[in-house]
């Protein structure tokens, strides 16, 4: 059946946020006087909501809760240096109004972002009219989870096999499988390939453009090829 959902992971596969959220991590740990986390491993949780990620850098018995409130109110301060500026990745915004355009097709957004901060970003990129569904980590458990795939399935009236889902992690991945979707991974963002593919990637996007010939395909072929990627 061709894909008639699109729905997009944010950080690591539409927006390049890896410094600025580098930076607020390390203001944060600052804050509370602990050794910063390294890029790699700040990087490497990049997806999942801030809990979690906070659980994972300190461990449950760790200020988890003090970091995660403290990380909330340091952003906005981080986001103003430019040096931290969230550049989008080649041929997105393009590639997304393209494929908004085509008959039957609508996009969403599931991602460990705030409300805020995707609010943010939409304003900033004029993507305001693109996305049917926008599914937060401020109402939603962490990836991977399906919960946020799910609701956003349920708001578009889309089945499994009529969605599909963009990211760039094993998270994101890990979600599209427990939602019984299909996951589509990219070789751009912060999870190595090799990664995803052992998360059970049924395809691996060398570019945003990749993906309009992919939906294409879906929908003369009536099914999800797996000879295009």
């Amino acid at each position: 059946m061709p894909f008639s959902a699109l729905i997009f992971d944010v950080d690591g596969t539409l927006v390049d946020s890896q410094n600025l959220i580098y930076a607020a991590q390390c203001a944060t740990f600052a804050a509370h006087g602990l050794p910063a986390p390294s890029r790699e491993k700040v990087l490497s949780l990049v997806g999942l909501s801030l809990g979690p990620t906070f659980e994972a850098l300190v461990g449950k018995d760790g200020p988890v809760a003090e970091l995660d409130a403290t990380y909330r109110a340091l952003f906005n301060q981080v986001l103003s240096d430019p040096a931290h500026h969230e550049p989008l990745f080649p041929d997105v915004t393009e590639t997304l109004r393209e494929l908004a355009s085509m008959e039957g097709v609508t996009l969403g957004i599931a991602t460990g972002k705030s409300v805020r901060g995707i609010t943010r970003v939409m304003k900033e990129h004029g993507w305001e009219d693109l996305f049917t569904t926008i599914q937060t980590a401020d109402t939603h458990p962490s990836k991977p989870h399906p919960s946020m795939v799910l609701t956003a399935m349920a708001e578009t009236g889309r089945t499994t096999t009529q969605t599909c889902f963009i990211g760039d992690t094993a998270w994101d991945m890990r979600m599209a499988k427990a939602a019984d979707l299909a996951g589509i991974g990219v070789n751009w963002g912060y999870h190595k390939v090799a990664d995803l593919q052992a998360e059970g990637a049924a395809h691996i996007l060398s570019s945003m453009r990749d993906l309009v010939a992919l939906v294409r395909e879906s929908q003369r072929q009536g099914f999800f090829s797996e000879g295009v990627a």
